[in-house]
């Protein structure tokens, strides 16, 4: 199936509406909702404690999952949402006062704040400074001391659109025997991420934004040598072998990532994120990626063309991914003007952010464009 044939399993084309906000939250797929109507049908009709019966699609949920990024199932958790995942890491690694953490002055604060509240612990925390909109390696190298112990980044930043280029990041944190955390909400989906390559230690992501599945789905991958080294701050009764026996409080916890998985999951979200995984690798993950970055070039381009001035500049593709945020004046009222005209954007910290996927048309993007500049002379 190619982007283009994907579009008849949308429906909310059918209605007119031009959708281009997969950064805050996608649209649902007919197969997505197929899957959750199986289950709701099952947890209300047939077969309400239908846990087991749905075992399978979990399973293989967490295989498709693997697959996208380029890891074992086995080092692959679920949790509720990203903030869950790095507070859990950030929890749960044997830091002393003086100890200190990388992270930008980029980063959504789902990024930020589970590792600033370990200040209250003596940890320090170095922000790198951005140039415009861009976090360059040399600026991080520099930020190192002997007492780094982390470095926390996302692979794609949130509002400029910047994709870090992990394989030299991962490279610097092993040469300097650092944690290297990443969140991987804004990149996972669009563009590929292979942890292995990328020597990630550690990564967070959830599956409502550019894996198209549902809100409160998150999920971790830790490497086995992290896992050893770590002593969980949290545990549940899912987190330890034979959990079924549950009058033996055998606190034996089991030797995969699923320790970290410490209680009942939405399995309602675990089957659609499986489906929704399933149709992008019918697509091809690959061919998402080329259409994504094709597309948030021509969005760039084109804002230009407008006389639009896109937060990042002469980017590369190896930096680019789905976001594309401009600079515009009145942006909260031009937002509004276009959601009247049902056209789906964002509106973050005063400017207007394009995230459009791998289905979207070029077609698409220009007469939004076109409109986004009529109402700027709008308003001027």
């Amino acid at each position: 199936m190619t982007p283009q044939e994907s579009r008849k399993l949308y429906p909310y084309l059918d209605t007119g509406m031009i959708y281009m906000n997969h950064a805050a939250c996608s649209p649902l797929s007919t197969p997505v909702v197929e899957q959750l109507n199986k289950y709701i049908h099952q947890r209300s009709v047939t077969h309400v404690e239908n846990f087991f019966d749905f075992l399978p699609v979990f399973e293989l949920a967490g295989k498709r999952l693997a697959n996208l990024i380029n890891a074992e199932p086995e080092r692959i958790a679920w949790r509720d949402n990203v903030t869950s995942g790095l507070n859990l890491l950030a929890q749960s690694l044997d830091l002393k006062k003086g100890d200190r953490i990388i992270i930008n002055d980029l980063e959504f604060p789902a990024n930020v704040y589970p590792f600033l509240n370990l200040q209250s612990k003596g940890v320090i925390v170095d922000i790198v400074k951005s140039v415009d909109g861009k976090v360059d390696l040399e600026e991080i190298e520099a930020c190192i001391r002997p007492e780094t112990k982390l470095l926390s980044i996302s692979q794609v930043q949130f509002l400029s659109g910047y994709r870090a280029n992990l394989k030299k990041i991962g490279e610097l944190c092993k040469a300097n025997d650092i944690i290297f955390c990443v969140d991987a909400i804004q990149g996972a989906g669009a563009v590929r991420i292979d942890v292995k390559d990328a020597q990630i230690d550690f990564l967070a992501g959830g599956t409502q934004k550019w894996l198209m599945g549902m809100q409160g789905v998150g999920y971790l991958y830790i490497t086995k040598e992290l896992q050893e080294k770590i002593e969980p701050a949290f545990v549940g009764w899912t987190s330890v072998n034979d959990a079924w026996n549950l009058l033996d409080y055998n606190l034996d916890l089991k030797d995969d990532a699923s320790r970290f998985q410490i209680g009942t999951l939405s399995n309602s979200g675990l089957a659609a994120v499986e489906a929704s995984l399933a149709l992008m690798e019918e697509i091809g993950h690959d061919t998402i990626e080329e259409t994504v970055i094709e597309n948030a070039l021509f969005t760039a381009n084109k804002l230009e063309e407008y006389g639009f001035s896109p937060l990042l500049k002469n980017i590369s593709k190896e930096n680019l991914a789905g976001i594309v945020t401009v600079k515009i004046d009145n942006a909260k009222e031009i937002f509004d003007e276009l959601m009247k005209k049902k056209i789906v954007l964002s509106e973050r910290e005063g400017m207007i952010r394009f995230s459009p996927h791998f289905y979207n048309t070029k077609d698409e993007i220009e007469g939004v464009v076109k409109i986004l500049s009529g109402l700027q002379n709008k308003f001027k």
